[in-house]
């Protein structure tokens, strides 16, 4: 039943943690819960033990507690020293310097795993590595070391540089130093960005305003199915053999070391990262070259790379699935009844992550809520796309072979938009896939620009930047609730989650997923209205707009399609009256949140 009892017009400072505190829905009794979750927890301590690609460490301490520390940008105290790997005993060897750019730390850990293989295995070359997230940039003191370090390096490598001022910023540096550079080496990022790609013969410079291979073929993948610029770059990495006959030999073989590198990139995995270090050194840094006269050259492992598009899940025998059908034949038939989970009477949490952070084995905020969801009861579906577009994952694998969806509630773990990430979005085609979907959306938030201790003691809370990649443009999308669930170590860049928001994000997706099953006359709605500032005859006003008839129109529809509407006026002005002079509220909405009233 809906109560019209309004006690305040407006919600305008009540904590949102407070406001979302839930309890497990009923289709699941608190008996089995704890049943499931130990289960479930014993589970992924023994396979996780067992296949050793992922690590479910849960945050049993609060992670904000630790001191804040370090030189970064306007709202970041990160340091890129923690990024820096020197050589231990580089003896003779050429060293080599690379330095990257990246939008976020995942790539932190791989980069260093990959240096200490190089500099440990090879006898022919050295690496020094330093890397910043792009953020830092903003401050100066971080910028002119930058400028430093990019002055007496080899190699620069940038990835989803997609913030104007910071892309400017990084253009201003390395465009003096681009034809010193051994090889310049940038990944989907803003055109300006991608113009400094320079490995050999093989260029971008003129991208965007002459023609050119690439340009052409990017362009016609556009015409042909809208695909983004990274969602291009993957097509041309499968039509690679296809694009190189048209090069002459040596731009061919350069074109091909790009290609490669991007594809290690993409692989993430240290393994990956130092087959791309390999293959740059001994083909494009002069040192390294000479002192390989006579030797033969590390051949050119392929690299190891995950399907663009597929289902994953952290303790599962294969690491990913293509289709539906092998994904719940596993899932349903091995893993639920181990887990105590029905599969037929179970919700099922769509969810959407990040590929690079599965490749980088960065992936323990996802196991956390995965693992917490299913300690619940539920099923999950945790699709990842290779590019930034994740309406086909979406379309591909979260409807059955009769095109009814499958899943209850679906939870985006990216933080980013449906279609385009950081980079450029497409609200119209996100909305549509939605629409046919038609399941609560929910775009959970990972810190990104900031740790825990940075975003703990922030007075501004959330970045700004932030909040515009990742509340504002998701929302544009249709997503609600951005709770913020994990967040980043300050020293060495991994991802971790917050023990207490996994839970409350968790419960709030089974809530989500208990209310598609609620008969409309057992569901129970709130209409909040504006009241800013208070005191003030605001309740209720809207430029334009009519609201207390906009109330009556609700109600209207409400109660023809089965809601219990109780004792609410159908009337306009009674309505506004019982808005305003409720008789039962507890404060009165001319009093709401006046803290002192002056004589």
């Amino acid at each position: 039943m809906v109560s019209f009892k309004v006690a305040a017009a407006a919600l305008l400072t009540m904590s949102a943690a407070t406001a979302w505190q839930t309890s497990v829905p009923s289709f699941v009794s608190s008996k089995n819960m704890q049943r499931s979750a130990v289960e479930t927890a014993n589970m992924y301590s023994d396979r996780v033990a067992i296949r050793q690609t992922s690590k479910l460490n849960m945050v049993l301490k609060d992670p904000t507690k630790d001191e804040v520390g370090g030189r970064g940008g306007m709202f970041t105290a990160s340091n890129s020293e923690n990024r820096r790997v020197l050589p231990e005993n580089p003896g003779d060897r050429p060293v080599m310097k690379v330095v990257y750019v990246v939008l976020e730390s995942q790539y932190q850990s791989s980069m260093t795993g990959a240096v200490k293989r190089v500099n440990a295995g090879s006898d022919n070359m050295a690496v020094e590595c330093v890397g910043y997230l792009l953020e830092e940039l903003r401050n100066d003191e971080t910028f002119e070391e930058f400028k430093k370090d990019v002055a007496d390096a080899n190699i620069f490598i940038g990835s989803l540089i997609f913030v104007q001022e910071l892309a400017e910023k990084v253009v201003e540096v390395v465009q003096p130093r681009r034809d010193e550079l051994d090889a310049v080496l940038v990944f989907p990022s803003m055109p300006e960005v991608m113009r400094l790609n320079k490995v050999g013969q093989f260029s971008m410079k003129s991208l965007g305003q002459s023609k050119s291979v690439v340009a052409d073929f990017m362009k016609k993948k556009k015409q042909e199915d809208g695909s983004s610029f990274e969602e291009g770059m993957l097509k041309l990495l499968r039509t690679l053999p296809k694009v190189l006959k048209f090069l002459p030999s040596d731009k061919a073989a350069d074109a091909r070391t790009f290609m490669m590198s991007f594809q290690y990139w993409l692989g993430g995995s240290p393994e990956n990262l130092e087959a791309m270090l390999i293959q740059l050194g001994q083909d494009y840094v002069e040192p390294i070259q000479k002192r390989m006269e006579g030797k033969t050259k590390v051949e050119a492992v392929e690299p190891v790379l995950l399907p663009d598009k597929a289902i994953w899940h952290p303790v599962a025998p294969d690491i990913v699935f293509e289709t539906n059908e092998k994904y719940f034949q596993w899932y349903n038939s091995e893993f639920c009844p181990d887990a105590g989970i029905d599969p037929k009477t179970a919700p099922t949490i769509g969810i959407i992550l990040q590929k690079s952070h599965i490749n980088t084995k960065d992936d323990t905020h996802y196991v956390s809520l995965i693992a917490e969801l299913e300690s619940r009861g539920a099923r999950v579906v945790p699709i990842y796309s290779g590019g930034l577009d994740f309406s086909g994952p979406v379309e591909d694998y979260f409807y059955d072979s009769a095109n009814r969806p499958i899943v209850d509630t679906v939870i985006n773990l990216t933080g980013f938009a449906l279609v385009g990430g950081p980079a450029s979005q497409d609200h119209a085609k996100a909305s549509k896939v939605l629409k046919r979907l038609n399941r609560p959306y929910m775009c959970a938030v990972p810190l990104v620009f900031q740790s825990f201790e940075e975003w703990q003691a922030s007075e501004l809370g959330l970045h700004p930047i932030q909040v515009a990649l990742q509340v504002s443009l998701p929302e544009i999308d249709g997503a609600i609730e951005p709770i913020i669930f994990a967040g980043r170590e300050g020293a060495t860049g991994r991802s971790v989650p917050l023990a207490d928001r996994v839970n409350l994000l968790a419960d709030r997706a089974m809530k989500w997923s208990a209310l598609k099953n609620k008969k409309p006359q057992d569901k129970k709605i709130a209409i909040t209205i504006f009241s800013f500032p208070p005191d003030k005859g605001n309740v209720g006003t809207a430029a334009y707009l009519d609201v207390f008839d906009s109330i009556k129109a609700v109600l209207k529809q409400l109660k023809a399609e089965g809601y219990d509407v109780g004792d609410a006026p159908m009337d306009k002005e009674a309505i506004m009256e019982s808005v305003l002079n409720d008789p039962e509220a507890k404060i009165s909405s001319p009093e709401l949140n006046v803290a002192y009233r002056m004589n």
